[in-house]
Order: C-alpha cells, then sequence, then structure tokens
C-alpha cells in the first residue's frame, strides 16, 4: 500500500491542500478560495482528493499549518500542527536546497524568512499593512482593467516605470490614479508599482535582514512577473521562484506530518470521509478572570472536538472542555 502525507494551509484568502510521498515528492494539490468559511473549504478539498488518491494508497499521517491552523488541525485530526514560517522553510529548502533566504507573500499577509544551514535563524512577518498583498494587486488589477494573470508582464513591457508611493495601499491607489491622471501609460504604472511594493517590503518586512543567494520566493504573488523583476532590481540577486510556488505552505505541512509519524503509532486523519460531517464553529467569552479571553468551540455532529483561545491554556484540554461543558 502506498504511503500518503496530507499537508493543509489554510489562509485567510487561500486554503491549499498537498499530498506528498514517503520521499517528499508533491502527487497532487488542490489550490481554493477560503471566503471566511476555512472548515468548509478544508472539506471541499479533501473531496476534491480524495479522486484523485489511488485505491491502493492511504493517508499516513497530516499536517496543518497557515492563520486557521488551530481550526482546521482539529476538523481533520491532524498529528502536526505547526506555524507559517516552520512550513515555508521545510518546503523552500525542500524546493531549493541551501536556500538562505525565503520571501513569500500571500493574499493578506507577507513574510521573510532567513536559514542557514537549513535551519531558520531570523523572520518577520506583516500582517497589519496590506501593500504589496494579493489581495491588494488583484483589486489594482481590476481597476486598471488588467487580468491580474496579465499584470506582471505589463510590467516587463514599461520602458519607463514611474515612481510610485508605495508605503500605504490607500496612498499608493492615489498616486497611481494621479499618475494616469498625468497621462502615464499602463504599463509604466503597473512596473512602478511594483518597484514601490518591493521597496516598502524591503524597507518593513526586510528591515535588518541580511538577505543573501539563494533567494526563493513563494506565496501566490510569486506568480507575477513584474514583483519578481523588481526584487531582482532591488537586490541585484536572481530570485528564484519554485515550481510549485503557491502551495509551499502546504507541501511543508506534509513533510512536518512524515517526520511526526515517527514518533507515532499510527495517524489521527479522520479521513476523506470527514467531507461530509457536520462541523459548527462558535465563540463565547470566559468570565474566569479579568482577560475575558473569547474561547472558540469547534463541535462535530453535536460532539465538543475542542476549545481554545484563552491565554491561561484553561479550556485547551479536550477532556477538561467536555467536562466543563457536560456541568
Amino acid at each position: 500500500m502506498q504511503k500518503f502525507y496530507l499537508g493543509v494551509d489554510v489562509g485567510s484568502v487561500s486554503t491549499n491542500l498537498a499530498l506528498t510521498d514517503e520521499n517528499d515528492r508533491l502527487i497532487d494539490w488542490e489550490y481554493l478560495r477560503t471566503k471566511g468559511q476555512p472548515i468548509k473549504v478544508v472539506q471541499e478539498g479533501l473531496a476534491l482528493l480524495a479522486e484523485k488518491i489511488p485505491q491502493d494508497a492511504a493517508v499516513a499521517g497530516a499536517g496543518v499549518t497557515g492563520s486557521a491552523r488551530s481550526l482546521a488541525g482539529v476538523a481533520i485530526g491532524a498529528d502536526v500542527i505547526k506555524n507559517e514560517i516552520t512550513a515555508h522553510a521545510i518546503a523552500a529548502d525542500l524546493a531549493v536546497p541551501g536556500v538562505q533566504t525565503v520571501l513569500e507573500i500571500g493574499g493578506q499577509d507577507s513574510k521573510i524568512i532567513v536559514l542557514r544551514h537549513g535551519v531558520v535563524v531570523d523572520f518577520a512577518m506583516n500582517t497589519v499593512c496590506a501593500a504589496g498583498t494579493g489581495s491588494f494587486l488583484d483589486h489594482q488589477a481590476a481597476r486598471l482593467g488588467v487580468p491580474i494573470e496579465e499584470f506582471g508582464r505589463w510590467a516587463l513591457k514599461s520602458t519607463n516605470p514611474v515612481h510610485v508611493a508605495g508605503r500605504c495601499s490607500v496612498f499608493a491607489e492615489s498616486d497611481m490614479i494621479h499618475k494616469q491622471q498625468m497621462g502615464h501609460r499602463i504599463e509604466d504604472i503597473i512596473a512602478g508599482l511594483c518597484d514601490a511594493l518591493v521597496r516598502n517590503y524591503l524597507n518593513n518586512v526586510g528591515k535588518g535582514k541580511e538577505i543573501i543567494a539563494p533567494v526563493v520566493f513563494q506565496g501566490g504573488v510569486a506568480a507575477n512577473q513584474g514583483i519578481k523583476a523588481a526584487f531582482e532590481k532591488a537586490l541585484d540577486l536572481e530570485v528564484i521562484v519554485p515550481e510549485n510556488y503557491h502551495v509551499m505552505g502546504a507541501v511543508g505541512a506534509g513533510v512536518l506530518a512524515r517526520l511526526a509519524m515517527k514518533e507515532k503509532q499510527a495517524t489521527s486523519f479522520r479521513g476523506f470521509a470527514l467531507s461530509d460531517l457536520e462541523y459548527e464553529a462558535g465563540t463565547f467569552e470566559c468570565d474566569g478572570c479579568p482577560n475575558i479571553c473569547e474561547i472558540v468551540n469547534l463541535s462535530l455532529d453535536g460532539e465538543l472536538l475542542a476549545r481554545w483561545g484563552g491565554r491561561c491554556g484553561k479550556w485547551e484540554n479536550v477532556n477538561e472542555a467536555k467536562a466543563t461543558a457536560e456541568k
């Protein structure tokens, strides 16, 4: 029987699932929009993967990462739940052995990871400002009437990029509108925006970081050739975009699942059939102390699976949560 490992990366914009084998090779994947419904989308992705997996194969381990990793991890019965930094670093090192810098830009956040000899030694994340993220680029492409798939190619056609203020998404958009009103060509404005967003990334997320080659660029925005070219111009280094740049977090989670199963007898993965189950998520405020923490509930067909979200960890033990709920 073939053994596969499931990796799930649940982000605010996209949810990615990957199946890897025992040699960490990517077998199949799904890239879906989260649309504010992480569990529902994970179930949809599992249903799609279930149709592709060979009949003589089984999932021997499951790993989850991403902003909704706790929620998704409990829902699928993950064997390991890890942060995005670890997952992306492992996947980048797998794709480009010896990678020393990882640039990652997703739908609503961005991060930089510094590795030395395969070990993460520094990192930074930006989850506050939307400038430079995938959602911002989608919005600007729609406003300019350029398909997002063509956005990067338009930037590469530019011969005279204009200067765009890129420190803030609001200022960047107003500056682009001003440049249009002045009569600048669309390709020059797009190229200027790519330069501005890379400048903003390096001055904020990359501030104080030692960026040396090999440099890997991953996340959904890595598809944008204009942003890649702007990074190479600003850094004066080659920037490598891996083949599976858009699902690297899920690939990393799959590798982490394989490693976790070295210490476990059997996987906790609930199986592909969970795509048909009814999950319910909710919240309540804990009044046990002045912190008034918001606690997240996750139930399956009416049975409480887990609670988390408190600062003290009071609700994180499933058995204690169930006992409290039954009182």
